[in-house]
């Protein structure tokens, strides 16, 4: 596998974080450690300094009988000032536990009113436990009363440490206390206390790390999610955003949207060999009627000549009710043919003759076709030109074939008496013309709106579900498009929109 490949894939680059994530983990904690050890040895020496200018000032002053708060004044070391942390008091205590000396004037000797020397007991001023200077066996040692030994695993906030010294007037004792610089408890605790924080500040860094990385891996996967259920849904449009990715990820969005795209392929072929068995059907149908009713239609338009030549009746009222009685006939059987027709031609290729139409007079055309009915109901009717007189190139017999079935099927879904159909004209751009036929009917189902263009689907008892379906044809022949809104109990309106000008690939039939 090449390189850049390699380190486009997700998993290597998650595994190439996780591995940075780890060695920045222990590179921090190792310099924190780092920093403890050399912060511990230095208190270390520091406080062995102190101890041990502690106790070399004792013995200074052991053997040369000066008072240890002179000889402070004369050493000048920084560790001995007034302000100094580092050692707080040097005491001179005797074998009885008197303090004969300390840097402290608080505790040193008193001479009283008779000239005797008064002296403060160590077992007085509260002493700390003590540890040895230089790691004498405690236990071995026979300390005075008010010195304690502090035990071995002991942490003591102010240390303090004693050193025995043997003179000629018996065993001294220098003590040398710290100040609270000095207490290697506060200083760990102080350590732990960094080293906490360290860790925390990493592991909060790796977690924001990890969430982004986390956040970047999962959102092509809630996208894909979303799509999968659309896709489930029946939405093939939807593609999910590749923004550009080269890892595994990218390349599976990749092949989603593939897959959509090749699934909405396959549901336009599906339906359209759907469409192409019920045309199929519809041609056998329609067949079959016109052999088998067009020759008795035939017959009944023939008879009802003979019958208006022959038959008429004399009397000039009967005779206008006679001849407006077979009048109607013939146009019921006209009407025959031309459904049947209609069901020839579903199935066939168009054979348009295109002129020049004013589409407001097909529109006015097709309303007279249920005028009768519409007014027995007293339901409006009416044809509004918006911006003038439209006009388009169309064959004439299929566009008024597919505005009257408009209108029948308006006129069919208003129940009772009062409402309206309006077919309102209107141009669109300049190079389309808009018609809209609306009703005040019974509406339409939400759930029947994408099937009632379907062959054979009809939301009447006795329909035959081809109506819609030859008014969907005749507007595809002209290259237009039609569209529908409705609300249930509220009416239907019908949109179709065609090309002003006539298309040469269906005028060449």
């Amino acid at each position: 596998m090449p390189l850049s490949r390699l380190l486009n894939s997700f998993r290597v680059r998650l595994v190439l974080l996780l591995a940075v994530l780890l060695v920045l983990t222990v590179s921090v904690q190792y310099y924190v450690n780092l920093r403890a050890v050399r912060s511990n040895t230095q208190f270390i020496v520091e406080q062995q300094q102190a101890i041990m200018a502690g106790v070399a000032l004792g013995v200074n002053s052991l053997s040369s009988g000066e008072y240890l708060d002179e000889m402070r004044e004369e050493v000048k070391s920084p560790l001995f000032g007034d302000r100094a942390d580092r050692v707080q008091n040097v005491l001179i205590v005797d074998d009885a536990g008197s303090i004969k000396d300390s840097l402290d004037k608080n505790q040193t000797p008193r001479q009283n009113p008779d000239g005797s020397i008064q002296y403060i007991n160590v077992k007085d001023i509260g002493l700390p436990p003590l540890k040895s200077a230089v790691e004498l066996p405690e236990f071995n040692v026979e300390l005075p009363q008010g010195m304690r030994l502090a035990s071995v695993t002991a942490t003591m906030d102010q240390p303090a440490f004693y050193f025995p010294v043997d003179t000629t007037k018996g065993r001294r004792y220098i003590i040398v206390v710290l100040g609270s610089a000095n207490n290697l408890a506060a200083t760990l605790k102080e350590q732990s206390r960094r080293s906490l924080l360290s860790t925390l500040a990493v592991l909060l860094f790796m977690t924001f790390l990890t969430a982004l990385v986390v956040w970047r891996f999962t959102r092509p996967i809630k996208s894909l999610s979303t799509g999968a259920r659309k896709v489930a849904a029946g939405d093939f449009s939807f593609r999910v955003p590749t923004s550009e990715r080269s890892d595994e990820m990218g390349e599976l969005t990749e092949l989603f949207n593939d897959m959509t795209t090749k699934l909405a392929r396959t549901r336009e072929l599906e339906a359209q060999l759907y469409n192409a068995e019920k045309a199929v059907v519809v041609s056998r149908l329609a067949s079959a009627i016109a052999h088998e009713i067009r020759n008795p239609l035939n017959y009944i338009n023939l008879t009802l000549d003979h019958l208006r030549a022959s038959f008429a009746p004399a009397d000039p009222q009967k005779q206008e009710k006679f001849e407006s009685l077979t009048s109607q006939l013939k146009t019921e059987v006209a009407r025959i043919n031309q459904r049947i027709t209609e069901f020839l031609n579903y199935s066939r290729p168009p054979k348009l003759e295109f002129r020049r139409l004013d589409v407001g007079e097909l529109a006015r055309d097709a309303l007279r076709t249920v005028q009768v009915q519409a007014s027995e109901n007293h339901i409006e009717t009416k044809v509004e030109e918006l911006g003038g007189a439209q006009s388009i190139s169309a064959d004439a017999e299929s566009l008024r074939s597919a505005l009257t079935n408009l209108v029948i099927n308006s006129l069919q879904a208003i129940d009772g008496e009062g409402g309206r159909i309006l077919i309102t004209v209107s141009g669109e751009a300049g190079s389309r013309v808009r018609i809209d036929v609306e009703d005040t009917g019974r509406g339409i189902k939400a759930d029947d709106i994408s099937k009632i263009f379907e062959p054979y689907y009809s939301t009447k008892e006795t329909g035959t579900g081809l109506g819609l379906a030859i008014v969907r044809k005749a507007i595809d022949d002209h290259h237009g498009t039609i569209s529908v809104k409705s609300k249930e109990g509220e009416g239907t309106t019908f949109t179709i929109t065609l090309p002003v000008s006539e298309t040469p690939a269906i005028a060449g039939g």
